[in-house]
């Protein structure tokens, strides 16, 4: 069955023929980006990352070593996410004019340098979940061959793994944002406090976190599994955050859980 996902879309990238990627350095786009170059050669696929407040500097330097790795074009475009009009007031459609601006600046590139089609990381999992950036991709013909090609996230990492991509166990990432309960204002502040937080959990050897911001609250989420060696270092964690502006510190003993602050949304 994986085996005929990735020849499905393998299919699909000969159909598209040339292609811009929208490359974060995830699991997805990476893997995207691999079988992109592998079947299309290097002078069809232009990688292209996105460095904003909201993605952090070290998520971009990991990038820059993935495109060279795999021996794709690539090229890094300045954005502000807290420019773009209606991104800063964190309605639950933020993520729309995310993508739509991240588009928006991909289609000139596209153009230019004579592109036939843009895509990104969607992948099958995303459409059972609440995703405004879908609505922005169809609005600019943005496509989505994981997902086209019915790829799950599971199935994504175990063919990286294959293919000797070194994503294929990376935890999963969301734009620093998506850590902001919805409703409160984003703000560049906001932002860099969620960022160190994380970097100071990540060095106790912690791999997958989410710092949820509300207020002044700190709520973390981790793997179950991480929760002792969290609470081993709950002094030291404690102390940096609020030295980094929070008042309370909380772990949330639910775990982590990709899209936590939707569930807000299910009462509206």
């Amino acid at each position: 069955m994986v085996t005929e996902k990735y020849n499905k879309l393998q299919e699909i990238l000969v159909e598209m023929k040339t292609v811009v990627i929208a490359f974060s350095g995830g699991v997805d786009s990476t893997f995207l980006l691999k079988v992109a170059v592998d079947t299309l050669g290097r002078e069809n696929v232009l990688a292209v990352t996105a460095d904003s407040e909201t993605y952090p500097f070290e998520e971009l330097e990991e990038a820059r070593k993935l495109a060279i790795q795999i021996g794709a074009r690539h090229e890094v475009i300045e954005t502000s996410e807290l420019n773009i009009p209606g991104y800063t007031e964190n309605t639950s459609n933020r993520c729309y004019f995310c993508k739509k601006s991240l588009f928006e600046h991909l289609v000139p590139i596209m153009h230019a340098q004579q592109y036939q089609n843009i895509a990104f990381g969607l992948i099958a999992d995303d459409m059972g979940e609440h995703r405004p950036g879908i609505q922005a991709a169809r609005e600019l013909n943005v496509r989505g061959p994981l997902q086209e090609a019915n790829l799950f996230k599971s199935e994504i990492r175990e063919l990286s793994q294959q293919l000797g991509i070194p994503t294929w166990d990376k935890p999963s990432f969301a734009c620093l944002s998506s850590r902001i309960a919805y409703g409160e204002e984003i703000t560049m502040e906001k932002l860099r406090k969620i960022d160190r937080s994380e970097q100071a959990i990540r060095a106790i050897g912690i791999r997958q976190v989410r710092v949820r911001t509300h207020g002044d609250m700190a709520r973390i989420e981790v793997e179950p599994h991480e929760m002792p060696k969290l609470m081993e270092h709950h002094q030291e964690i404690t102390a940096k955050l609020k030295e980094f502006g929070y008042m309370y510190v909380t772990m949330d003993l639910t775990g982590y859980k990709s899209g936590s602050m939707n569930k807000v949304l299910q009462n509206v």
